[in-house]
């Protein structure tokens, strides 16, 4: 019976997050041609947030008290599924875009609006040219006061952890010369999975951790910055995961006669 349930949910929250969607989405890419999307940064946010609402599941932000809201931040996320999107930018109080894979700015209208609306193109191929295009790209919307969002694993989680870093931020922060925020999200695996369209009753929460400086950070210094700020951000997703692996451990509480 549960089963039914949850298949039933899933399939209305994906008819009503579809027909938000659509309409929605159209407004802000016809809206982009003729407005610079920093211009209209507030229907965007409130179209993102939406998603989440008419996908069915709860959301809140924790902000640590290291936590520079307006200071222009590079944020190093997790990477869970692809609701990412929305969840980040209903979570960061700033006007941020993202990293994207090259390859993605090509996909008919999809790559144009990925363009307009101010993502950043990364290159398949770890040429000099292409890392040095990157920094040039990744620093003008810095500079331009555009905070940027990197996921430093590559790839979505296949089971609910925290992947290996890849190494590339990490390289270009030196030159780049702005602060990084970790950030952590939790409880969006149990909503939805890499690979799958099925949506479970979940809350998503978001850490936004302490601002970490990068003005003095030295080649020596990427390796271990790297490890520290994987332990930051794995931090509270491994206390979710024992936490949800010791309630399923115990099982349900005996109700009392």
């Amino acid at each position: 019976m549960r089963k039914v349930y949850l298949y039933t949910r899933c399939v209305f929250f994906w008819i009503l997050s579809i027909i938000h969607f659509f309409p929605v989405c159209t407004v802000l890419v016809i809206l982009g041609i003729f407005v610079d999307p920093r211009k209209n940064d507030w229907p965007q946010r409130f179209f993102f947030r939406n998603i989440l609402r008419f996908a069915g599941v709860g959301f809140r932000v924790v902000r640590a008290p290291g936590f520079d809201p307006n200071r222009t931040s590079i944020f190093l996320c997790n990477h869970v599924n692809l609701f990412d999107p929305f969840i980040i930018y209903s979570a960061i109080p700033q006007f941020v875009r993202g990293w994207e894979l090259e390859t993605h700015f090509k996909v008919p209208a999809y790559g144009w609006m990925m363009g307009r609306f101010g993502n950043i193109p990364v290159p398949e191929a770890a040429t000099p040219a292409a890392y040095k295009e990157l920094i040039r790209r990744t620093k003008a919307a810095l500079d331009d006061g555009v905070s940027v969002i990197v996921f430093p694993e590559g790839g979505r989680t296949p089971d609910g952890g925290v992947g290996e870093f890849q190494q590339g931020i990490f390289r270009l922060l030196p030159r780049l010369g702005y602060p990084i925020v970790p950030m952590s999200i939790v409880g969006a695996y149990e909503f939805n999975r890499k690979d799958s369209w099925a949506l479970y009753p979940s809350t998503i929460t978001v850490h936004l951790h302490d601002i970490i400086e990068t003005k003095e950070l030295s080649r020596q210094d990427v390796e271990s910055l790297a490890a520290r700020v994987h332990a930051i951000i794995s931090r509270p997703v491994a206390e979710h995961r024992e936490k949800k692996a010791r309630s399923a451990r115990q099982g349900p509480t005996p109700e009392s006669d």
